[in-house]
């Protein structure tokens, strides 16, 4: 879920950060330029993890702010195609349900193509339902439910500025990166599902024969 990217990049020190020691003056700069941005091709940036070198610093004219040449390593959000996630259902409309984790929500399942078969979707609860082949009564994707899902594959969306009638400067409403996800094996969907069922066959092989 989570990778390594190794960075250089010119980092700007601000006068009203002298009396900090300089890593930390350093860490808090970048954290303000790169932590909760995406990075096309890279993935979601959540924190320093090192420093691995720091130049000499340049004083800016005028300014007094020291640029310093840095070497570092991000933390960064990317889970690999068919790594098992945990999140909770967000919204669900006729389309697909949208899946959100405590710090990225553009996860989206599209339904009913990566869902269980025989799902089918509740207009009036706005849920998607699963019928199990054999199984008793139905199960709902329900609002706000833990869910186990897999990945299936990512999007990208450049959101750099684009000229006023470029293809791409419509897109701005699209995020930056996303990721496409499935339900259709077992142990995925609401993880309730499956503890209930683990549930009762532990206790049907402890019961007396």
């Amino acid at each position: 879920m989570f990778v390594l990217t190794s960075i250089s990049d010119l980092i700007p020190i601000d006068p009203k950060d002298f009396t900090k020691p300089t890593p930390d003056a350093i860490k808090d700069n970048i954290h303000s330029k790169y932590s909760n941005k995406v990075l096309q091709q890279v993935g979601l940036c959540i924190c320093v993890f090192d420093i691995e070198k720091i130049s000499d610093g340049l004083i800016g004219h005028g300014s007094g702010i020291v640029y310093v040449h840095v070497d570092f390593r991000l933390l960064v959000f990317r889970p690999f195609k068919g790594e098992i996630l945990q999140g909770r259902i967000i919204r669900s409309d006729e389309n697909a349900i949208k899946i959100g984790l405590e710090f990225f929500e553009d996860i989206t399942a599209p339904a009913p193509t990566s869902l269980f078969e025989d799902t089918t979707f509740d207009a009036k609860e706005l849920s998607w339902v699963w019928t199990p082949e054999g199984g008793d009564g139905e199960l709902y994707f329900d609002l706000g439910e833990v869910i186990r899902f897999r990945v299936e594959s990512e999007e990208w969306h450049d959101r750099s500025p684009q000229a006023p009638g470029s293809e791409d400067s419509g897109k701005d409403d699209q995020p930056p990166y996303s990721l496409l996800v499935s339900m259709q094996q077992s142990g995925l969907g609401l993880t309730m599902w499956w503890d209930e069922e683990r549930a009762e066959e532990a206790e049907q092989s402890h019961s007396p024969t």
